[in-house]
């Protein structure tokens, strides 16, 4: 007697299965395949124009009440820090004091150190909500980006912070001092120094500013790799460039004309800039990585 034939697969347009899914019964349908970010992770992410503004909104907004928290307590320890930001000119007058006298520093006006204060819990403000400001500014960027490099919000945020901080830290702790004390060379026993309030905390300020601004370069970098805008090879070729730009920007950032601050600044940058181009080279390996790998699963669904 005759075996019996295998029933036939019963027979479904191809048009009902998504594109580039292999048919049932297909030797090309694997068992089990990893999901790969597609375009479908931005399209989640993707809003009308009007639900960007909201977004951006609601952003700005969230950034402001962390920064009002963080004013407000700075504030009630202004003094405390407009002293510890007076340690390192104090400490170079100190050394000179049969030249300098006593270390001292006045107010031009009534309401001079009222604003000075003010304007110390405001940076101060700025520099301890930073972590939350920068993680506002991640959330409204992450709607464009894979769901994978949205996880890298909370570390963006954190690192961002870290950098940020870091930088004012060492431009307090390593350039001031040697600022301060070319500065105040200039002093004599016929020509004594009547430091202003205000004049002292806006150029401190916008030392560390550019300091903490400086130390942001490894993460823009590192943004920029996962962007796909630079890669590691051309910003090695770039680098003897960054060498002159590095100082350059040195020359102009640090208001004194000694050396000594142009290479503070100068030399940091350029470490960074080295240390970026490593950071970029693992960036651009994964992106490459993943990129062969969802070649070579597309070529096993398509033979």
């Amino acid at each position: 007697m005759a075996e019996s034939a295998p029933d036939p697969i019963p027979s479904v347009p191809a048009a009902s299965y998504p594109s580039g899914a292999p048919l049932p019964g297909s030797a090309a349908a694997p068992a089990e395949a990893e999901p790969a970010a597609t375009d479908q992770d931005l399209e989640s992410g993707r809003m009308p124009f009007f639900s960007h503004l909201r977004e951006l909104r609601d952003r700005v907004r969230g950034a402001s009440i962390y920064f009002a928290i963080a004013f407000v307590g700075c504030y009630f320890f202004s003094k405390e820090i407009y002293a510890w930001l007076q340690q390192p000119l104090f400490g170079v007058w100190a050394k000179h004091t049969d030249v300098l006298g006593p270390p001292t520093m006045v107010f031009s006006s009534v309401t001079e150190p009222f604003w000075v204060y003010m304007s110390v819990a405001l940076w101060a403000g700025i520099f301890v909500a930073s972590p939350f400001i920068f993680f506002q500014l991640w959330r409204f960027v992450a709607p464009g980006l894979y769901k994978r490099e949205r996880r890298l919000g909370v570390v963006f945020a954190m690192f961002s912070a870290v950098f940020f901080v870091a930088g004012a830290l060492f431009c307090y702790r390593f350039v001031l001092q040697n600022l301060y004390e070319f500065l105040l060379s200039y002093a004599t026993k016929d020509l004594k120094p009547m430091l202003v309030m205000k004049d002292y905390l806006d150029l401190t300020r916008n030392m560390m500013l550019a300091f903490g601004a400086v130390f942001e370069l490894p993460l823009l970098i590192y943004f920029l790799a996962m962007a796909g805008l630079v890669t590691p090879r051309g910003l090695w070729r770039f680098n003897r460039w960054f060498v002159v730009i590095a100082f350059i920007i040195g020359a102009i950032l640090t208001p004194s004309p000694d050396v000594v601050s142009q290479i503070m600044m100068a030399g940091p940058m350029i470490l960074l800039y080295n240390f970026s181009i490593i950071a970029a080279y693992f960036v651009y390996r994964g992106k490459k990585k993943r990129l062969a790998e969802e070649l070579a699963r597309e070529a096993s669904q398509n033979p």
